[in-house]
């Protein structure tokens, strides 16, 4: 399966794509960044980019190093605000969240769009009431997916400055009760799995690489295998769910059925589906961007 955002969606688009980036639109702001996926030509000029991008991401001398991918800065082309607002309106009667958006030195923006076919996932599987838990949680569009839906809702995520971000998006989406922890996903994994806690949904949305708050050593081909079998333990063995999401380059629908398959030693009554998620510009070019799987029983 391939699934896209919903071009209902007026906040978001990507207007073109190639030659090894993206011409978005988030909002009133149009920006260039990064994306080497993007192997092909673009079908708009180079001077029509600049004419309708405010900002262009420059990578820095750590782009394509282990832990600095994404490093770099951005060049303003025309005046635009520091941080600003985008609605989310799901397809879904009574989800809708707002997310703040600002410039990092890491080429993100606040928000990963083609995450949004997760987002209406989570909102229908996630009842009033039960447990998820979000880990890699980043500015928490699933929490506040997951929040909407009426769920008790734990967002983790190892850097305090990206927590304080989703807290502020739980505040102006008109939320509340959210629990936030700042902490390594793997140690608190294996702490719960130790108390005997259950979550009816888990997300996972872990990156390539990475640290946690102490320093702890986060590698997705060393470590993904270990966390899902700790998320096995503290999943429920019925009526529950679990989404995980693979950025990695190399890694396939196939490969991250397989490796949850094994981890969770799957038997009886489940579904488990796989395929990309991607976005597609105004001239009908497709961006695939991510690998997803989705568990439920």
């Amino acid at each position: 399966m391939t699934e896209y955002p919903s071009k209902n969606w007026r906040d978001y688009e990507l207007i073109d794509c190639g030659d090894g980036e993206k011409l978005e639109r988030f909002g009133k702001y149009t920006m260039i960044r990064p994306e080497p996926k993007a192997i092909w030509a673009k079908t708009l000029s180079d001077a029509e980019w600049q004419k309708l991008a405010h900002t262009h991401f420059t990578p820095g001398a750590g782009f394509g190093k282990a832990g600095k991918e994404d490093s770099g800065t951005w060049n303003r082309l025309r005046k635009m605000e520091d941080q600003w607002h985008i609605i989310y309106p799901g397809l879904q009667k009574g989800l809708e969240f707002d997310l703040r958006l600002g410039l990092t030195s890491f080429k993100h923006v606040g928000v990963f769009p083609e995450q949004a076919p997760n987002w209406e996932f989570i909102y229908s599987h996630a009842k009033p009431g039960t447990k998820v838990l979000n880990l890699f949680a980043y500015t928490g569009a699933a929490s506040l997916a997951a929040k909407a839906a009426g769920a008790d809702v734990t967002h983790l995520d190892s850097v305090r400055q990206v927590v304080t971000w989703a807290r502020g998006n739980m505040e102006t989406s008109g939320l509340d009760g959210i629990r936030w922890i700042v902490e390594d996903a793997m140690k608190f994994a294996k702490r719960e799995a130790k108390r005997g806690n259950k979550y009816s949904g888990i997300i996972l949305d872990p990156p390539a690489y990475g640290h946690g708050p102490d320093g702890e050593r986060w590698k997705l081909d060393d470590c993904l295998f270990g966390l899902l079998q700790n998320v096995a333990q503290i999943l429920e063995p019925k009526d529950s769910w679990m989404v995980l999401n693979l950025y990695s380059n190399g890694y396939s629908a196939l490969l991250g059925e397989t490796v949850v398959r094994e981890a969770f030693k799957l038997k009886g009554d489940y579904t488990l589906e796989s395929g990309e998620l991607a976005l597609r510009d105004r001239f009908g070019k497709d961006l695939p961007l991510s690998i997803v799987v989705r568990l439920t029983r």
